[in-house]
Order: structure tokens, then C-alpha cells, then sequence
């Protein structure tokens, strides 16, 4: 014999409906979170990855300076260099030598490559929660003793 059950207005899971809209807001509220700190460290990962090129642009700048016969364009030659192999657009930073290379410095004289950036163009496609304000100067610089 087959037993036919009368109809019932009961919702088709176990949860009443109150405990099911807290599980919701439980889930928003942890969702929030979670990707605010997922975004935060994306922009920071990205900040410090244009920093870490940066250092190795003046590092590398710097180097091809202290060898004789370096000019200014051989030296912001070399610093590009790494900026676009980053994929960084190097139209966005600015390339500073001291003293200048076009005067010959001296056996011995301390010669400086600065590279000079602002987060507002240079992370502009990576500012999904813009921690970092837009206006946040970047620099970066390295010393080395001109060669014979």
C-alpha cells in the first residue's frame, strides 16, 4: 500500500530560516574581509616588486658609470634596460647621475645613479583598494667609486 504524505510548509533543508540569513551575513562579513586582505597584498606585492626593480635599475646603471668611457646615455641605457624587461614603462621614470658623466669624473670620485617614480602612474593599473596614496614618491639609488 502506498502511503501518500499530506503537504507541509516546512523549508527544504534542516536550517530555519533565521539561522540560515546568519550563516549568510557570517559569510559576507568573512568574504569582506578576506578579500580586502587579498587586494591589500596584491598592492603591496606590486609596490614592492617596482621597488626591488627599481634597486637593481640603479644598481646596474651605477655599474655600467663607473667603468671609463661611460656616458649618460650608455648609463640610462643600462637602467632601462631593466625597467622594461620588468615590463615596467621606463617613460614613467626619471634617471638622475651625480656627478655628471659628460665631465669625466675622477679615479675615486663617488658616482650616483637615482631613479625617481610616483606610485600614481607608475601602479596605476594595480591600486585595487589604493592603500598606497597615488601622490607617494618611489626612490631609488645606488653609490659606487668611479674605476681607472
Amino acid at each position: 500500500m502506498i502511503r501518500i504524505r499530506p503537504f507541509t510548509h516546512r523549508t527544504p533543508w534542516p536550517m530555519s530560516r533565521r539561522r540560515l540569513a546568519g550563516s549568510v551575513l557570517e559569510m559576507v562579513l568573512t568574504l569582506w574581509l578576506l578579500l580586502n586582505v587579498t587586494f591589500g597584498a596584491i598592492e603591496f606585492g606590486y609596490y614592492f616588486f617596482v621597488r626591488s626593480t627599481m634597486d637593481g635599475a640603479t644598481r646596474e646603471g651605477v655599474r655600467n658609470a663607473i667603468v671609463s668611457g661611460a656616458t649618460d646615455t650608455t648609463v640610462d641605457a643600462a637602467a632601462d634596460n631593466v625597467l622594461s624587461a620588468a615590463g615596467l614603462n621606463t617613460s614613467q621614470f626619471t634617471i638622475s647621475i651625480s656627478p655628471d658623466m659628460s665631465t669625466s669624473p675622477a679615479v675615486g670620485t663617488n658616482i650616483t645613479v637615482t631613479i625617481t617614480a610616483t606610485w600614481g602612474t607608475v601602479g596605476s593599473g594595480f591600486r585595487p583598494l589604493a592603500l598606497i596614496g597615488s601622490g607617494k614618491t618611489l626612490t631609488a639609488s645606488s653609490v659606487m667609486r668611479k674605476e681607472s
